[in-house]
């Protein structure tokens, strides 16, 4: 996940958050940005260094773990648990 554009040390550091909230417990990292809790918590707060620091790191974690898609299923109203089992309609 490389940064937006090329930031200066003058310019703020924009966050990565991608409003996709949902935490892997497995790895302690947010699905959406990749950051653990104590750095979304912290980034308002943070110096700007240490936002870079964070957005440096990004993309090895998104590399190591990449999620599965999530798997919808279907269920029609009204289908009981025999209706479920017997295959399609």
């Amino acid at each position: 996940m490389p940064l937006p554009r090329a930031i200066t040390a003058s310019d703020d550091v924009p966050s990565p958050c991608t409003n996709i909230c949902r935490m892997n417990p497995a790895t302690g990292w947010c699905s959406g940005c990749w950051r653990t809790l104590a750095e979304i918590a912290a980034w308002s707060t943070m110096a700007p260094d240490d936002k870079r620091h964070v957005w440096s790191q990004l993309p090895a974690r998104r590399a190591e773990h990449t999620e599965p898609p999530v798997v919808h299923r279907r269920v029609r109203a009204n289908e009981d648990d025999d209706d479920r089992n017997a295959g399609p309609r």
